[in-house]
């Protein structure tokens, strides 16, 4: 299979000014976060092709082979730009990517930053996988970051989604209504979370426990 080259003009995963140390490989039991870079597209290709992932994103990248090299060199250009933090989850098993995740919306001034553009391929969807990797990232913007406030947030109807984020202890803030025009032209309300650092403590204790390290 011959990929597509990534749209955005960035060719590795190098991220500019936003919030100095947040790009970083973060290695747990199962997952390893690695900086996204132009080396993870074959496996990310792979590992889009479901559509089952796509239909609360702004994208759809199991469309096409264009689809999908305009979703990863998007999220390359804004790393060059230091816009957002983006990384592979590579299942340390096999040794392949099977998802991206993201840090974006960053307000170092303000200690505060997002977590979202988060996918997997469904073959590791209910594995715990998903749990490390919050796990991981939570740990970093909290204990390294030193930020104070994390937030989270998907469509109003993404039920998945927003189960998994109560499951692992952020809390419902509101929903913005009509906040998103989606990539079909319809409306998106918008299901806010956030975890601070005065609840991480026990987000942190939560998510250990489900993945059996407590």
């Amino acid at each position: 299979m011959t990929m597509p080259r990534a749209g955005g003009g960035a060719h590795a995963g190098v991220t500019g000014p936003g919030w100095p140390g947040a790009s970083a490989r973060l290695e747990g039991r199962r997952v390893a976060l690695e900086p996204l870079a132009e080396p993870h597209a074959p496996d990310l290709y792979a590992a889009a092709q479901d559509e089952r992932i796509w239909p609360w994103m702004q994208y759809d990248a199991s469309a096409s082979p264009q689809a999908f090299g305009r979703f990863f060199g998007d999220a390359l250009a804004a790393a060059r730009r230091g816009e957002e933090v983006p990384f592979a989850a590579v299942d340390l098993s096999t040794g392949h990517a099977v998802g991206s995740t993201r840090y974006m919306a960053l307000a170092p001034e303000h200690l505060r930053l997002e977590i979202g553009w988060t996918w997997y391929s469904p073959e590791v969807w209910g594995t715990g996988l998903n749990v490390e990797c919050k796990l991981l990232l939570l740990t970093h913007a909290f204990e390294r970051l030193g930020a104070r406030r994390v937030e989270l947030k998907t469509d109003e109807r993404n039920e998945r989604s927003r189960g998994a984020m109560l499951a692992f202890g952020a809390v419902f803030e509101g929903i913005h209504r009509k906040h998103m025009v989606t990539r079909d032209g319809g409306v998106r309300n918008t299901a806010w979370y956030s975890v601070t650092d005065d609840e991480w403590p026990a987000v942190r204790e939560r998510l250990q426990a489900r993945l059996g390290e407590r």
